[in-house]
């Protein structure tokens, strides 16, 4: 058995792109872990957490537990995207192939509260499809899957992302080029502004959702794409848990 030596600092991997994701690597850093976050590298100027940074994919299951091993990684947490399916998957493949405890931090889902006008769907397809029946659609998931939105050459759909798409788009689209985080007060002026029919979003999660509010307010319907299920792994919901379960460690 190898006992881990208490004079080197704990090694841990951080599957990131998340707010918390970037609060929980200050956190172990400011304890004197050794940090690398890794990052999709989907958005070209990200907001970059504490610690080393690595950019770009690992080839799959394989390529990261041959990673996790070369570099003497303790601990693997899994801050990514709830949407992040692909990714998350690999990471508990490789945590059992290497047998590196694998501690999941996903942010908690938001739940439907009174006055909400939600329409659950549980794919990206199924969500363009309800949306065919609105003339002017708001679009918050993002600008990798919006191609199955594309068919749709009657409606007006506003997509906001961070950065421009490159996919497929709709015949009739505007385009809002911005980053949250978003108060109410401007989430209802969009709204208001482009006459928006209807909202459509990922069950992203997290403690905000001022779309979500702004919608209820208007009284405007949301489509709402449901979590996928993910691997089962050791689960908590914030920073501060994911800091006190690595502890026990």
């Amino acid at each position: 058995m190898t006992v881990k030596d208490t004079s080197s600092p704990m090694r841990a991997l951080i599957l990131g792109g998340t707010a918390e994701a970037r609060e929980l690597a200050t956190l172990l850093v400011n304890k004197g872990w050794h940090i690398t976050t890794s990052l999709a590298g989907r958005v070209k100027h990200p907001r970059l957490p504490a610690g080393e940074v690595r950019i770009g994919g690992f080839g799959g299951p394989s390529g990261l537990a041959r990673w996790i091993l070369d570099e003497k990684v303790d601990v693997i947490v899994d801050a990514t995207h709830p949407f992040a399916e692909r990714i998350s998957t690999s990471a508990y493949e490789a945590a059992r192939a290497t047998h590196v405890p694998l501690l999941a931090l996903h942010r908690p889902a938001w739940e439907e509260q009174p006055g909400d006008r939600w329409i659950h769907v549980s794919t990206m397809r199924e969500a363009a499809l309800k949306a065919q029946r609105f003339a002017h659609v708001f679009l918050t998931i993002g600008r990798q899957q919006l191609a199955p939105f594309a068919d749709d050459t009657d409606n007006l759909y506003v997509i906001r992302s961070v950065e421009r798409p490159s996919a497929p788009l709709p015949a009739r689209h505007r385009i809002i080029l911005d980053r949250g985080p978003f108060s109410l007060s401007s989430e209802k002026k969009t709204l208001i502004d482009n006459q928006i029919d209807v909202v459509v979003t990922k069950n992203s999660g997290g403690s905000t959702y001022p779309k979500l509010e702004a919608a209820r307010s208007l009284n405007i319907p949301v489509i709402i794409v449901d979590r996928p299920p993910l691997p089962a792994s050791w689960v908590v919901t914030s920073a501060d848990e994911a800091v006190k379960a690595l502890n026990h460690l």
